[in-house]
């Protein structure tokens, strides 16, 4: 019997999904023991960290090529 998805689960999943690389086993685990609220709050959160390191990347990139 496989238990519920702990927090470290929950990102792993989460980001397994960005990437399109969930194995069938977690996915799986994912819907008969996950709450849906866990994943969509993670994901959201990761969602704004990945895209505000692209836009620091970016900004640092442009401002050391002298372009801004």
């Amino acid at each position: 019997m496989s238990k519920a998805p702990g927090p470290f689960d929950v990102v792993k999943s989460v980001l397994a999904a960005m990437f399109g690389v969930q194995s069938p086993e977690n996915r799986e685990r994912d819907f008969k023991h996950g709450k849906a609220t866990h994943f969509i709050v993670t994901g959201i959160i990761l969602t704004v960290i990945f895209v505000l390191v692209l836009i620091s990347l970016v900004s640092s990139i442009v401002e050391e090529a002298g372009l801004s």
